[in-house]
Formats: C-alpha cells, sequence, structure tokens
C-alpha cells in the first residue's frame, strides 16, 4: 500500500488556525528507501535524530481540548528523508551546505545518505510540489473562510546539538518561537510566550529561526505564522524513544495558544497589532 504522503484534518468552519506538523513521520516509501546509503540500523538511528516525535499527537491531543474552535490541522504522512517540505529546492537554501537541503544528501551527523549528486527533481516533483499546494490551499480555504490564517508551525529539537546545526551555538531554551519579520506580529509571540511560559522559559529564533509561510502568500498580511520548537526533553527520552507526562501538558499548552489566537480576532477585529 502506498503511504498517504500528507493529510488535512478539518476543524472547525470558522477556526482560522492551521497546526502545520511536519516532521512528526518516520515512513519512507519502499522506492525511495532503496536509494538511501544507510543500512537498516543506521537508518534507524538517523531516523530517531531527525523525526519531530510525537509531534503529530501533541496537536491532535491539543485540537481536541481546545475550549473554543478546534483548529485545522495539516500533517506530513512522510518522513522529512523523503523530502523536507520546508526547505527551498534550490541554491538559495543554507542547509545545503550540510546537504539538507529539499532533498538531504547528509545526515545530522555529515554521513552519507544519499550519493552526493543525487538529482533531486523527481522527488521534488513528487513530493514537494503536491505538499506545497496542498498546504497553499489550506491556507486559501481559511482565508475564504475567516478572513485570514495562523500558521502554528510545530516542531521539536534535541536539547543536545546536532552537527548539522547551522546556528546551535545559542541558547536552547524549554520553547524556541521562530518568526518572520513580516508575518509573526508582536501579540502572536506574547500569545506564545503566555501559554508555555510554565516549562521554563521561552526564547526566539533560538536555536532555529523563522516559520513557514507557503510563498505564494509570503507578504499578504492576511497570514501570519509562528513556529513552535519544543525542546525533546520536555516530552520524551531523547534520541527516540517514548513521550512521558510532558506531552500532556504540552497539548494544553498549544491549545491554549489556539484560542488565545482566536479570542484576539474575536476582541481587536484584526490581527496586525
Amino acid at each position: 500500500m502506498t503511504p498517504e504522503p500528507y493529510r488535512l484534518i478539518p476543524g472547525a468552519p470558522d477556526s482560522p488556525v492551521l497546526l502545520h506538523v511536519p516532521h512528526s513521520s518516520r515512513t519512507i516509501p519502499p522506492d525511495v528507501r532503496s536509494a538511501l546509503l544507510p543500512d537498516d540500523a543506521a537508518l534507524a538511528r538517523e531516523l530517531d535524530h531527525i523525526t519531530d516525535a510525537h509531534t503529530a499527537p501533541l496537536a491532535e491531543a491539543a485540537a481536541r481540548r481546545c475550549g473554543g474552535r478546534e483548529p485545522w490541522r495539516f500533517v506530513n504522512g512522510l518522513s522529512r528523508l523523503v523530502v523536507d517540505p520546508e526547505r527551498f529546492p534550490d541554491e538559495r537554501e543554507e542547509m545545503l551546505a550540510v546537504g539538507m537541503g529539499a532533498v538531504y544528501t547528509r545526515t545530522t551527523h555529515g554521513e552519507p545518505l544519499r550519493p552526493a549528486d543525487t538529482d533531486p527533481g523527481p522527488l521534488v516533483t513528487r513530493f514537494f510540489e503536491p505538499y506545497a499546494r496542498a498546504v497553499t490551499e489550506a491556507v486559501a480555504d481559511r482565508i475564504a473562510a475567516t478572513g485570514r490564517a495562523v500558521l502554528v508551525d510545530v516542531h521539536s529539537y534535541p536539547s543536545a546539538r546536532l552537527p548539522y546545526e547551522l546556528h546551535g551555538d545559542g541558547p536552547r531554551p524549554p520553547v524556541c518561537l521562530g518568526t518572520d519579520a513580516g508575518h509573526t506580529p508582536p501579540w502572536l509571540v506574547a500569545a506564545a510566550e503566555r501559554a508555555f511560559g510554565g516549562f521554563g522559559g521561552t526564547a526566539p529564533d533560538t536555536p532555529f529561526a523563522g516559520t513557514y509561510i507557503p510563498l505564494a502568500y509570503y507578504g499578504d498580511p492576511r497570514v501570519t505564522g509562528l513556529m513552535i520548537e519544543i525542546r525533546r526533553d520536555l516530552y520524551m527520552t531523547e534520541p527516540g524513544g517514548e513521550p512521558h507526562d510532558g506531552l500532556d501538558a504540552l497539548a494544553t499548552a498549544l491549545a491554549a495558544l489556539v484560542d488565545a489566537i482566536g479570542a484576539h480576532r474575536d476582541r481587536t477585529g484584526t490581527e496586525r497589532d
């Protein structure tokens, strides 16, 4: 059976929130797996390090706990070792320097994953482009229904720096808030700081920066976004183990953020303030 590449899980018709979960899966189609260099044990170790484990059930639990409108969810069904939907498939992406552009050729530890001369085109056409179109359509649908779209990008990251991290020498807070100068208004950052304040603190754009906005809507004031990067020791056994009680508390915090996003619009009638 061909694995499902992505899923859009409906929320409340009047919710502007789209929880985007791009890196939670370990699934790799067999024909893609056959082109990867590591043996099964090495690949399993890499998946432990690279996968944002349990972020899909975290987003699901948060959606169920919202006191207001349940958010929509867009969940990647495939591992980021197939393609990474949040990279750029061209030479401008700085992660190409470590072999981790849209199609990875190196692991988190700098070891070969695919041949360095792999042509990314077939995988970009087959997986990356349909995914990007589907997220764009989901955002368009939220704008049509509510007049805006708020993407909350749900990630996790390891407590210890991995070799591939280009900017990993700064603080590693319990929750990193990734922002975009044009799409992350101060009120959204403040709402996240309140929601996740009980976990020992948040910090902006360290060790990872930015947030995912579909290119078709980049610069569109109707679309705002924020990346939530949760340090993995808060909710699971690293590098790829089972979740613990922290997952439950984090789901409650994420639900509080979603509710705050809805309440902000209800109070002000706008979100760009």
